[in-house]
């Protein structure tokens, strides 16, 4: 007989979806959203990144799906900066 797990919320999904984004690779907020469960909760999923301020989670490595950075709860520059150091 299976024990019935709590299933995860949808924060704890975008987490671990990020979590698993590789050094140097980015995905779109859609993207995340999709592989978390929901496709359309795009724009939550960028405000729950933007309460995100664990170093294990690479928030900074989620973009917009036009290639435009999104938000970043430390700035953009930051943001820039971390991508530009993964990708070298």
């Amino acid at each position: 007989m299976k024990k019935n797990r709590p299933q995860k919320s949808f924060s704890e999904r975008v987490y671990v979806v990020v979590q698993k984004i590789p050094r140097g690779k980015t995905r779109t907020y859609k993207e995340v959203a999709t592989q978390a469960g929901s496709p359309h909760a795009y724009r939550a999923v960028g405000n729950i990144l933007s309460k995100n301020y664990n170093p294990r989670i690479p928030c900074h490595r989620v973009v917009r799906t036009d290639g435009a950075l999104g938000g970043y709860n430390r700035g953009l520059e930051r943001k820039a900066e971390m991508l530009r150091e993964e990708s070298l």
